[in-house]
């Protein structure tokens, strides 16, 4: 296999450098946990079939930074092979099949780990490796719906999928990446070799935790748009603005909130802020208040101010407002590696 060989010591730079990760090629949250473990130093080896196309959704400037890529024919002996010795020389593994596919390959962790004892094996799917749902389809909008993380976002009318944030990358890939660097901290401290479970729906419904815990002591009503959190509450919500562009405003607490008052120049509501009955008239306030103004006008106009009021840039602004540029957050128009990493300061003289 020559040059396509994964090994440790490759020099990469990074608090994972010299973890060698496997990725069985997939679409959605392996490659992004792939990417984030290779932001992170880790030299990630991706494993795709013979003559596969191109995909955006795994392949683009983001997504599919920081890869060797291998082209094996999984069907073949000499190709499960050679998977196998790529994986026998690697610290972890991500893979994104259905249930009981990587088995029928001869690529399970009972065969993985019979190549290498101490290999943290990745699964990532939806429903997870067990349950009634387990071999079913769906998609991040599925998942989220059994979670009753759907059922909390959007408008009164109707739940809104938040895009796939929260299932596949959130819930999904952030979980995955967690598990592995847990299991090869464990592995690199004398543990087995283990299997990484990470289901979107598991995910996604501990992302719910604070909604859950609010809900069980009387504090979330199980309606959307309702309370303080998911747009009910009128200082914690978007305002359309007279160019028809919006501003996002996050006044929850009362010295911001202040703050927000002063700057619409509307009523003195400080002493019912939270009291629920006042929010529609509240709410029709603010509204007409920000109708006056284009959204960059508001945005000047509550700059160096405590009242939490920040413009919603589309995906072609973002990368170009002065915060952004200053800490590098985008890089040639896509999202950086985060989160940052730098040497500890000595305080010692």
């Amino acid at each position: 296999m020559g040059d396509s060989e994964a090994g440790a010591g490759s020099g990469r730079a990074g608090p994972l450098a010299n973890v060698v990760v496997i990725e069985f090629d997939a679409i959605g949250p392996v490659p992004f946990a792939a990417m984030m473990l290779g932001d992170m130093g880790a030299d990630i080896v991706r494993i795709v079939r013979l003559g596969r196309t191109y995909s955006a959704s795994a392949d683009g400037p983001a997504l599919g930074r920081g890869r060797r890529t291998v082209e094996l024919d999984l069907k073949t002996q000499v190709g499960r092979a050679d998977a196998l010795a790529l994986v026998a020389t690697a610290d972890a593994l991500l893979e994104g099949t259905r249930p009981g596919v990587m088995e029928r390959l001869g690529l399970g962790p009972v065969d993985c780990h019979a190549a290498n004892p101490t290999l943290v094996y990745g699964r990532m799917t939806g429903w997870g490796q067990t349950g009634p749902l387990a071999q079913e389809a769906g998609h991040d909008i599925n998942y989220l719906a059994l979670t009753g993380a759907l059922h909390a976002i959007g408008p009164a009318e109707r739940p809104i999928p938040p895009l796939n944030l929260v299932g596949d990358y959130g819930g999904g890939a952030m979980m995955l990446a967690l598990g592995v660097v847990a299991g090869v901290l464990a592995a690199r401290g004398g543990g087995p070799g283990r299997v990484v479970d990470a289901a979107m729906t598991d995910g996604a419904a501990l992302l719910s935790s604070l909604f859950y815990t609010l809900g069980a002591v009387g504090q979330w009503d199980d309606r959307r748009a309702a309370n303080l959190l998911d747009g009910g509450a009128p200082f914690y919500r978007c305002y359309a603005c007279a160019d028809g562009k919006h501003v996002a405003v996050g006044a929850i607490e009362p010295q911001f909130f202040a703050a927000l008052l002063a700057g619409l120049d509307v009523a003195d509501w400080r002493t019912v802020q939270h009291d629920r009955t006042r929010w529609p008239e509240m709410a029709a306030a603010f509204e007409a208040a920000f109708a006056t103004r284009p959204r960059d006008a508001w945005t000047d106009h509550f700059a160096g101010t405590d009242a939490c009021v920040t413009p919603v840039l589309d995906l072609a602004e973002a990368p170009h407002h002065p915060h952004n540029v200053a800490r590098g957050t985008f890089i040639d128009g896509y999202p950086a590696p985060a989160p940052r990493f730098a040497a500890a300061v000595s305080n010692q003289r």
